[in-house]
């Protein structure tokens, strides 16, 4: 299976830890009361990108998106209780992307990706290929996420609860990543030595950014999905020329 190599233009970046007193001031009292802190983590980080600029396409990624939202809405449904229409609202994977347009009056397009534990990786795909397309149009990748409830029990590679921003912008570029997807029918093979592996793709990704040093994450696939092969992500940071 061939490596996949890309480059993105870093304008700025973003990143916090999930919380409920995330400041989204710039959203209106009467929305901003109905959020999770997951949204709200998201929202925030995505503002700190963005404030100055008037459009900019959206790429939101999470694995388990409003699970919680969800878990509540089911749990309500079981014991017969009503269901709020708000609640199930903002339970879609790309509310966030929504909320923050709407907040901003910007229309430009939004998307979102879930694609398990490679979930960030493959946004930061999806976002360069649609900078390649247009290169003067900015586009912001969004990765919130937290643990699932414990009521779906354990979960393999599980992530951690936050948020992260990445502003693709070649006009105001404080530097480029580079992202390499490496994949293998075979297990994949010894950690190489002198490179850091992190537990999570966001944790590698916000290294690399943060300290301008190399960062990777390995997915090691289960037997069933084998034929996918085995995946070594590897992230690198090159300064502005």
């Amino acid at each position: 299976m061939h490596d996949l190599r890309w480059t993105m233009p870093v304008s700025r970046w973003s990143a916090t830890a999930a919380a409920a007193t995330a400041d989204i001031s710039f959203i209106e009292p009467i929305v901003r009361r109905r959020l999770s802190s997951l949204s709200r983590s998201a929202l925030k980080v995505a503002h700190d990108c963005v404030a100055e600029l008037d459009r900019v396409r959206v790429v939101f990624a999470s694995r388990h998106g409003e699970l919680r939202r969800t878990t509540e809405i089911l749990r309500a449904i079981s014991t017969g209780e009503p269901v709020s229409p708000t609640a199930f609202s903002l339970s879609v994977l790309n509310a966030m992307t929504g909320i923050f347009g709407i907040a901003r009056g910007d229309r430009s397009p939004a998307s979102a990706v879930s694609a398990g534990a490679e979930t960030l990786g493959l946004a930061l795909l999806e976002a360069h290929a649609q900078f390649a397309v247009d290169p003067d149009w900015p586009v912001l990748v969004v990765y919130a996420d937290e643990p699932a409830d414990p009521v779906y029990g354990t979960i393999e590679d599980e992530v951690q609860g936050g948020a992260l921003a990445i502003l693709i912008d070649a006009r105001d570029t404080a530097g480029h990543l580079s992202c390499t997807l490496a994949r293998s029918a075979a297990p994949a093979s010894a950690p190489v030595p002198g490179q850091r592996y992190f537990r999570t793709q966001s944790e590698a990704v916000v290294h690399c950014l943060d300290t301008h040093a190399p960062a990777a994450w390995r997915f090691a696939r289960q037997e069933r999905e084998r034929v996918l092969g085995d995946s070594t992500w590897q992230w690198s940071w090159h300064e502005a020329a």
